[in-house]
């Protein structure tokens, strides 16, 4: 819990009624101003406890108006009525009187955010603008000043936009750099600022307007509004101005960057009217108004919502109380508010870390009151430690927030309840003693013999002797830690801890050198004594002996935990061997792990309660499976207070509380309030938090071993201690233990300490010391997994509780083997035999939860079942501990398969509890209402009809008609069974009613089988055997009606009904047709639709109904008798039905006998009966047989034309050859190369290119590489030669291309040199006339490119070609000689190029020259020689594309 301690002033005589203070927003200095209307006014300053400051008064003969505080510096602005302006600096008291400027009142001083610039302001309007230094000293005159002719009442600086260097770093932190976030820590250095602070201000004046002062002080009109401005507000996230008029009428203006402001938000403010209205804004858009009402009203600008928090009687108010004033202090989220009957209400915001802000009014949680004399008029927080400063119109208090103390040693419990009285217990001996001293405490320690307390300036030392306490000391002392160890008071100065008697004289002196600091905390378990630094150095005395002396050497945890920032506490155990440590990081956030420092092996190690695992430690599976079990209760947590037993060295307590995530995207602001969060919780027990008892095992051996995590019990407060058997916890006023009986005289004084037992020691509370040692002992060995040595412990211990208590540890260790051996010392065989049948289930925390419902261990239990998610079985432990609506929730959620079985018990428990309303609506939820309710309602006939009708459920109906026709209410019974539409019922009472007529238009109507039936049977036991016929036949009862068909001679009518009928009565029909040797056709039918064709056959054939075989051979297939197939083929045959005679035999498997069928009579082969001929089973026929069929198949789709049906059989068969020739036929270029790919046999690929070479591969390049894939692959080169010369001829007729032909040659001579040599020689002399070829070529294209260069030379290499004897076809006449003319033509030689022409028309009489002369040449010589060129069937000579091929 935390106090407030208020703090007088001590305001000098002089002094009179307080007016106004103001805090230093950094320092814990008071400003108070007093005025009288007889001796004007003054100005004193006081500390954070009252305390005057000498030299800083300031008086005169005027009243002051307004008092405000430089935002860093110690300076105080003063402003006067009479227009006088004085900066007053503390704690020097030099007063700086500012130049004369204003003449009225003062009504405005306010700094800038950085103390540069004061603004000061009038009644008249006049306004000037001060420069101030660094030290916040003024410099010179004012820089500007402004008349604006009206008073002015507001002014606010306008902030500037944060610098590039902070906005990073916020996009860092919330990308997640974590060192970018630990540079917001208020611990390290100030941030460096971008720009500048903003310099720009709005002023307002008493006739609504707004100026705008930009940072040159130039002033502008920003806005206007109706009545007199009392407030401004800057809203920096919207970027907008709040103005609240006199008659608080609230605007909002979004501000333009040009400097105009835009009207959004209009809204009148409710408040109590003629009343002093207090105003306060809040950095997150929060405006706060008390009137002078019951109530503070909040407006969300934000969020636009509004609401109200009030005072409530329940936690000490009255009722009228009102409420005058409030603060708010945003660093620990507190509304504070002074009333009318001298109480300060505080409101806390309730935000655990991580959550989001939702239902605004409900996180406000009134805290209890604050008793001050008077009538509190002003209050305001202040100064870096939070100070409240109240004014009740006499005199000014100061209030200070302190934890309450509390502390427990030797059997002795002491907690503060007010600032100077103390609640002390003695557990030994059940006293109950109150402690009233005149010091404010700021802490207690106790012994068993004395009680010690201290305010920070004053020791008092008081002896407990039974029912009484004596004060033994009192001395002055600043230390803010002490220690008590005996006789001795350990108290802590600079560099030393003082060791003194209780009166303080100074026994011996424990010294620190500079490197180790100043001891800062102090802590005392048995004998020993450890002392920690502000330098994070630890050190452990040993206080056995008459002198203090070093257990160990001084111990600098900084070289080894990273990130140390400050110590937070310390701790030592019962021997001094283990010291237990709380740090606090570089960022001044808590850490979430508790160091350990191991004295002898000088080690640390610790253990991390963020993600619920120690450093160090033997690892066990026992462990490991506890570890599991409990990481959700001990991962994600911080400790805050840490405790070691007082004589049991081993086991260490620590209090934990859940904490955000330690992610990075958290904001500053979060983490702020993650901070100041962990330190409020102990102090304010009203916040609802999840806080965890963890207790462990510290050895050397095996390191840190979890004992036990629980949760802290509910009304429960801070953990006290640790001392075997039992934790103590402080706990609200009333709520400590029953059986500690109060002795004192203040019997009113509540109980304020708990004490709950360990869990190993339930039920063992008052054990002697060796048992209690033995329990510890084993509860050690068992953490550890060593059994032996755990029962060793406790094997000589008899008592039944002691088993019990192990039982249930086991329950928490799942030792199952343990749990066998305990239930049997405790003789439950109950228990033992639930356990082992819960050896069944598959999953291990089944058989433990088992375990626990048997040992009362519930909560444990439901906890194991939703571990293993073992839903069913909670579900029925639910059920079975009452626990319906857990157990409703549980089956609708996670055990939906078991819901309506859940919804049955819930019925039947709530009909054996006499609720049969709620069990009717849940037997309908679990759908067996329509039995169970007619039961449950059975005696009360008036309600079940009531139900009957309402429900209109036809099973329901039915069962009331039944009800009814039982107590022979045949009238109703009929109408409910209508209601039912039971029609056998219906048609049954008609019956016995003798209403026959009625019965049969209800069958007939309805055609209800079961009905009908019922009336059939009642026609023909009346001999009317038509309707009986009838109505078996509407009943669907066929052999009933075939059978009075039979027995009456009803033959026309017993075949439709044998026909609809099964096969079974269609066979007897059909029997009954044959032996009475009439209408034969019906009995082949029937026999036929019966499934007796070989029956129906033979029946056919004897009676020659050949309309009835041909009929039956349609349903003959191959599951048929071949014998039949072959009859009924010949049938066909003869008859000339080739095509079902060809079905007939395939059916038979005579495929050869239908294939000549087809040949003969010439009949198509499908693509469904070819199918239907190839045989894929073995046994039908060998596999030379089916190739043979196959083959004769594909002959005769080769002979019908059928291409591609030949190709798949003969594919089928084997023979690609012939199926390569089918497919050529067909002309399928596509398929032929796919299948030539797919085959890859050299046959075929010569084959397919010899037919893609029939096609058009001239103009189509992908036939061409096609080609030569082909012939490639076939590995025939000779023919690929042979298609290279083709190539390489049309490239020369077609394109005159030589120098592509020679490609191709060169390619035909490569083939042709793979061939393999013949004795013919053949081959050789087609090599040379190549090689040949390929010479002429290679020089009718060496002179065509060499014309270019030398054209003579060209020419010369032309004529040589024209007498080579065989030069054409390897280079033609007309080319040869067309390159002569175009170059006499182009060297104007036309008498010689006429010559050549006629020469090569000689040559080639029979061809046009024009194909090898170009026109324009032709045209010059007919105009040079005047000689007429015949065109004839000239040639175009339009350049073709060239299809461009690779030949390689």
């Amino acid at each position: 819990m935390a106090v407030y301690f208020d703090h007088r002033i001590e305001a000098p005589e002089s002094s009179v009624v307080p007016s106004q203070l103001t805090w230093h927003s950094a320092l814990p200095v008071l400003a108070v101003a007093s005025s009288s209307p007889a001796t004007g006014g003054n100005i004193d300053l006081y500390l954070q406890q009252g305390e005057y400051v000498e030299g800083c008064h300031v008086e005169r003969p005027h009243q002051p108006t307004v008092l405000r505080w430089h935002p860093t510096k110690p300076v105080l602005a003063l402003g006067w009525e009479n227009g006088e302006v004085v900066l007053l600096s503390h704690p020097s008291g030099d007063q700086t009187v500012l130049p004369s400027t204003h003449a009225a009142c003062i009504t405005l001083l306010v700094w800038s955010s950085s103390g540069s610039r004061l603004v000061t302001g009038d009644q008249t309007g006049a306004l000037a603008v001060w420069k101030v230094d660094a030290r916040g000293r003024l410099q010179g005159n004012h820089l500007v000043k402004h008349e604006y002719n009206k008073p002015l009442t507001c002014c606010i600086f306008r902030p500037a936009s944060p610098g590039d260097d902070v906005a990073m770093l916020a996009r860092a932190s919330v990308s997640g750099d974590e060192s970018a976030l630990d540079m917001f820590s208020w611990k390290g250095a100030p941030l460096k600022m971008g720009p500048q602070e903003g310099l720009a201000f709005y002023v307002s004046t008493a006739d609504g307007k707004v100026h705008s002062v930009d940072e040159h002080c130039k002033t502008s009109t920003l806005l206007s509004v109706e009545g007199a401005i009392k407030k401004l507000f800057y809203l920096e996230k919207r970027e907008a101005l709040a103005v609240i008029t006199e008659t608080l009428m609230l605007s909002q203006f979004t501000l333009g960057p040009e400097g105009g402001a835009q009207e959004f938000m209009k809204v009148k403010l409710s408040s109590k009217t003629g009343q002093n209205v207090d105003i306060v804004w809040t950095e997150n858009s929060l405006l706060i108004t008390a009137t002078g009402e019951q109530v503070i009203r909040l407006w969300d600008l934000e969020r636009d919502d509004n609401y109200v928090l009030s005072l409530d009687e329940t936690v000490g108010f009255e009722r009228g109380e009102m409420i005058n004033c409030v603060s708010y202090c945003a660093g620990k989220e507190i509304l504070a508010a002074g009333t009318s009957h001298g109480r300060i209400a505080m409101w806390r915001m309730v935000v655990q870390p991580g959550s989001s802000k939702g239902d605004t009014k409900a996180q406000w949680k009134l805290q209890t009151p604050t008793e001050v004399e008077g009538n509190v008029t002003q209050l305001q927080w202040g100064s870096s430690l939070n100070l409240l400063a109240a004014n009740n119109s006499t005199t000014v208090l100061i209030l200070c927030e302190h934890v309450m103390s509390a502390h427990f040693s030797q059997q002795v419990a002491a907690v503060q309840l007010t600032p100077a009285q103390l609640s002390i217990a003695q557990f030994s001996t059940g006293v109950h003693l109150a402690l009233q001293s005149d010091i404010h405490i700021k802490g207690v320690c106790v012994t068993k013999d004395s009680v010690t307390v201290w305010s920070g300036k004053q020791v008092t030392v008081y002896e407990l002797s039974g029912t009484v306490l004596r004060s033994t000391g009192s001395f002055p002392c600043d230390s803010h830690v002490v220690a008590v160890h005996g006789e001795n008071l350990y108290t802590v100065e600079p560099n030393r801890v003082q060791i003194r008697t209780p009166q303080g004289t100074v026994k011996q002196l424990l010294t620190f050198s500079k490197a180790e600091g100043n001891p800062v905390l102090l802590s005392v378990c048995g004998s020993y004594l450890v002392v920690g630094t502000d330098t994070a150095h630890i050190r452990v005395f040993d206080l056995s002996r008459r002198d203090a002396k070093a257990h160990c050497t001084a111990k600098n945890l900084a070289d080894q935990i990273a990130n140390l920032g400050a110590l937070r506490s310390v701790k030592c155990n019962a021997n001094g061997s283990q010291v237990s440590i709380l740090i606090s990081q570089v960022n001044g956030r808590p850490d979430h792990k508790v160091y350990f420092y191991d004295v002898e092996m000088d080690t640390v190690t610790h253990f991390d309660f963020f993600t619920g695992r120690p450093s160090s430690g033997v690892s066990h599976p026992e462990d490991s499976e506890r570890q599991q079990f409990q990481g959700t209760e001990l991962s994600g947590r911080c400790p805050v207070s840490h405790f070691w037993d007082e004589s049991e060295s081993r086991l260490f307590v620590c209090e934990t509380v859940p904490i955000s995530s330690e992610s990075s995207s958290a904001s500053y602001l979060d983490m702020v309030r993650t901070v100041v969060y962990l330190f409020t919780v102990r102090c304010h027990p009203s916040i609802k938090v999840d806080v965890s008892v963890v207790t462990l095992f510290c050895t050397q051996e095996h390191g840190l071993l979890l004992q036990d995590c629980y949760p802290k019990p509910p009304g429960l407060q801070a953990l006290l201690a640790l001392d075997v058997p039992y934790y103590y916890f402080s706990c609200k006023p009333g709520e400590g233990d029953p059986e500690l009986p109060d002795v004192s005289a203040t019997t009113s004084l509540p109980h304020m300490v708990s004490r709950r037992a360990l869990r190993d020691f339930v039920g063992l509370e008052n054990c002697e010391k060796a048992t209690r040692d033995a329990m510890l002992n084993f509860s050690f060995y068992l953490t550890i997994g060593d059994m032996d040595e755990a029962f060793k412990s406790i094997k000589l211990i008899k008592s039944k509780a002691v088993w019990e208590n192990m039982a249930r540890m086991c329950v928490k260790t799942r030792r199952l083997d343990v749990a066998r051996v305990c239930l049997g010392n405790m003789g439950n065989a109950r228990a033992a035999k639930a356990l082992k049948e819960a050896e069944a289930e598959p999953e291990p925390e089944a058989q433990v939860a088992m375990l626990a419902i048997q040992l009362g261990m519930l909560e444990d239990a439901e906890k194991l079942y939703k571990s293993c998610q073992r839903y069913d079985l909670l579900n029925n432990f639910y059920q079975a501990s009452g626990q319906w609506q857990q157990a409703l929730e549980t089956a609708e959620i996670h055990d939906r398969i078991h819901l309506r079985t859940t919804y049955y018990s819930y019925a039947k428990y709530l009909e054996s509890m006499g609720d049969k309303t709620l069990a009717r609506a849940y037997y309908e939820n679990s759908d067996t209402h329509r039995v169970e309710v007619p039961r449950m309602l059975q005696d009360d006939t008036s309600n079940l009809e009531i139900y009957v009708n309402n429900m209109k459920d036809k099973s329901i109906y039915k069962w009331w008609a039944q009800y009814l026709e039982s107590q022979s209410d045949m009238n109703s019974a009929l109408h409910y069974y209508e209601c039912a539409q039971d029609y056998l019922s219906l048609v049954r009472v008609h019956c016995y009613m003798g209403n026959i007529q009625k019965a049969s238009e209800i069958a007939n109507d309805t055609g209800d089988r079961a009905a009908s039936y019922h009336l059939a049977r009642h026609y023909e036991g009346h001999d009317d055997i038509k309707q009986a016929v009838h109505f078996y036949t509407r009943a669907q009862a066929y052999n009933n009606a075939i059978r009075l068909c039979k027995e009456n001679g009803l033959d026309d009518q017993l075949m439709n009904l044998a026909l609809l009928s099964n096969p079974e009565d269609m066979m007897e029909a059909a029997c009954y047709y044959e032996e009475k040797g009439t209408h034969m056709d019906r009995a082949v039918a029937l026999y036929h639709k019966a499934g007796y064709v070989s029956k129906a056959l033979e029946l056919a054939f004897a009676t020659q109904q050949f309309s009835a075989l041909q009929l039956i051979a349609e349903d003959l297939n191959e599951n048929s008798d071949p014998v039949l197939l072959a009859r009924c083929s010949d049938f066909f045959i003869t008859h000339s039905q080739y095509e079902k005679a060809v079905e007939l035999l395939v059916a038979a498997k005579k495929y050869h006998q239908a294939l000549e069928l087809c040949v003969t009579q010439n009949l198509t082969i499908t693509e469904e009966l070819a199918e239907r001929m190839t045989v894929t089973n073995s046994k039908d026929l060998s596999e030379d047989a089916r190739k043979d069929v196959l083959e004769r198949l594909a002959d005769c789709c080769m002979r019908q034309g059928n291409y591609h049906l030949a190709t798949k059989k003969y594919t089928q068969a084997g023979n690609k050859p012939k199926a390569m020739r089918a497919l050529l036929k067909s002309g399928d270029t596509e398929k032929i190369v796919f299948f030539a790919n797919v085959c890859r046999q050299k046959e075929l690929f010569i084959m397919a290119a010899n037919y893609l070479q029939s096609l058009d591969w001239r103009k189509n390049p992908e036939i061409l590489k096609t080609i030569i894939g082909f012939y490639t692959k076939g590995r025939a080169p000779e023919l690929l030669a042979g298609f290279y010369e083709a190539c390489a001829q049309v490239e020369i007729d077609d394109y005159q291309n030589y120098e592509k032909a020679l490609d191709a040659l060169t390619e035909a001579a490569k083939c042709l040199s793979k061939v393999k040599d013949s004795s013919t020689g053949q081959q050789e002399v087609r090599v040379a006339d190549l090689q040949h070829k390929i010479t002429l070529i290679k020089k009718f294209v060496h002179a065509r490119r060499l014309y270019a260069e030398d054209a003579g030379e060209a020419v010369q290499l032309c004529e040589s070609l024209l007498e080579e004897p065989e030069l054409d076809p390897a280079v033609r006449i007309g080319d040869a000689f067309g390159f002569l003319v175009e170059h006499h033509c182009q060297q104007g030689n036309f008498q010689v190029a006429y010559r050549k022409l006629e020469e090569l028309q000689k040559l080639l009489p029979s061809q046009n020259v024009r194909y090898y002369v170009s026109q324009a040449s032709l045209q010059a010589l007919q105009k040079e020689m005047g000689v007429p060129m015949d065109h004839g069937d000239t040639r175009n000579n339009v350049e073709e594309d060239e299809v461009e091929e690779d030949l390689n």
